[in-house]
């Protein structure tokens, strides 16, 4: 992308397949010679008018409804023409093949109306109201944030943060960094001085404040980027353990076969639950044993890559054969190929299943609960909420990525290595001058103020075409 932003582009804005209306978009720097020859004048600016979208023999294709946004006051700061019409996948393409023909034609002077019109790329409309400053990139991850959503507090933070909540932070950061830079570079400009700049202006004080204000931008970005990916927990253990009856109890729905018989699940199930507004991506898997047959043993190969893949484990057991030698034996094993497997990062939570059907026993740890009856879930949901690190009553935060929380995280870095040339004042001060300016650098790349084209074009290409 960004090597031809310059062209006029169009989409199809609206989701593919039969709906009640669709949306036809068309971004560019001058659009008024499109409009004339197609409807014969011009269109009053953000006013919808009622009309046939004809083709060039004259026929209507549609009747629908055209909109005309002049720049800068569009979404892309360039001119834009939206036509809304029914939502048949032959409309919508009838309308960009008569928006492609109208601008190659020719005026009156022999000029083509609207040289270089193109179908979009994805992403390419919200690049273009990025590049024309009508939002940052923050605000453009928003976007397709708002659009990916899984859960209500997900949705409700990528609006935050479509609103400039978290870029705002962000700035005000890199202003107090701009201020300390200032203070470094005239200690550094101006050495024969008496006057101790960093002394007078606190600079100390600055630094300090600096570094728990990110801290707190740090924390509410890593509760952001949680709603915005979530958890993958997998769910592992012995056939017969209950792991199906647990998806389908978290989930509160019939997603899985639930059967006495050992092996019926075959293969991964995957549901995405929410608990207090985190995705929590749930993933059910074949029943761990030896000896299985060809297509069970399949899926319990997959359910060990699952395993490797997890944020968490929940670890089934069945509390009704705990005291079995050989259950005892084969969980035993489990445990010990987990160990072995997993990152120590990787939580594993013991919990025992069938509490309805036996006691529990309290010289065993773990959770004990009852996949049946529902006994004992909420305190498997906030274990899970505390190992992803869902902080309670965290409301208001901004919607975040994991590209956020990692600059953020440089940042503080960067702080720290500063805190110490501080301490050693003028025989650092080129060190700590360094230190602020790649703290700065790296607030930057957060909202687009510096970024490479490699990252620009990561982040659009994973958009909506007409987004």
């Amino acid at each position: 992308m960004l090597t031809r932003h310059h062209d006029p582009i169009l989409a199809i804005a609206t989701a593919l397949g039969r709906a009640s209306v669709g949306i036809v978009r068309v971004s560019g720097k001058d659009l008024r010679p499109l409009l004339k020859a197609w409807f014969g004048h011009s269109l009053e600016a953000r006013h919808a008018h009622y009309l046939p979208f004809n083709d060039a023999q004259g026929g209507p294709i549609d009747h629908g409804l055209a909109l005309y946004f002049p720049a800068p006051h569009s979404f892309t700061g360039e001119d834009v023409l939206e036509l809304q019409a029914h939502g048949g996948p032959v409309v919508l393409q009838l309308l960009l093949a008569r928006c492609l023909e109208l601008a190659s034609s020719g005026d009156e002077q022999g000029q083509v109306l609207l040289p270089g019109l193109r179908l979009a790329q994805a992403g390419e409309f919200s690049e273009r109201a990025f590049l024309n400053d009508k939002i940052d990139l923050v605000q453009a991850e928003a976007i397709a944030d708002l659009i990916d959503a899984s859960t209500e507090a997900a949705a409700r933070s990528a609006v935050r943060s479509l609103a400039g909540d978290f870029s705002r932070e962000v700035d005000q950061l890199r202003d107090g960094l701009v201020r300390l830079r200032l203070l470094v570079e005239a200690t550094l400009d101006f050495p024969e001085e008496e006057i101790d700049f960093l002394r007078k202006s606190d600079a100390q004080g600055q630094l300090d404040g600096l570094h728990a204000a990110l801290s707190k931008v740090l924390g509410a970005a890593r509760q952001g980027a949680l709603l915005r990916d979530g958890i993958r927990v997998v769910i592992a253990g012995q056939p017969n353990a209950g792991k199906s009856s647990l998806l389908n109890a978290l989930a509160g729905a019939e997603l899985a076969i639930v059967t006495p018989i050992a092996g019926t699940t075959r293969d991964k199930v995957q549901e995405t639950i929410q608990i207090e507004g985190v995705p929590v991506h749930v993933i059910d898997t074949a029943g761990l044993r030896e000896g299985a047959g060809e297509v069970e043993a399949i899926g319990i190969a997959r359910a060990w890559d699952a395993v490797l893949q997890a944020d968490a484990v929940v670890f089934l057991h069945d509390l009704t054969r705990a005291t079995v030698p050989q259950y005892q034996a084969d969980d035993a094993r489990i445990a010990t190929t987990l160990g072995h497997k997993l990152a120590a990062t990787v939580p594993v939570i013991d919990v025992w299943n069938k509490c309805d059907a036996q006691a529990p026993d309290p010289q065993v740890p773990g959770l004990y609960l009852s996949a049946k009856t529902g006994q004992g879930l909420d305190c498997l949901r906030q274990r899970l909420l505390e190992i992803a690190g869902w902080q309670a009553g965290a409301e208001g935060i901004s919607m975040a990525r994991q590209r956020h929380v990692q600059a953020l995280s440089q940042v503080s870095a960067h702080l720290y290595l500063a805190h110490a040339h501080l301490r050693a004042q003028a025989q650092a001060l080129d060190l700590l001058a360094e230190e602020l300016r790649l703290a700065q650098n790296a607030l930057n790349e957060i909202t687009g103020a510096f970024s490479s084209d490699d990252l620009l074009g990561v982040i659009f290409s994973s958009f909506c075409i007409g987004k």
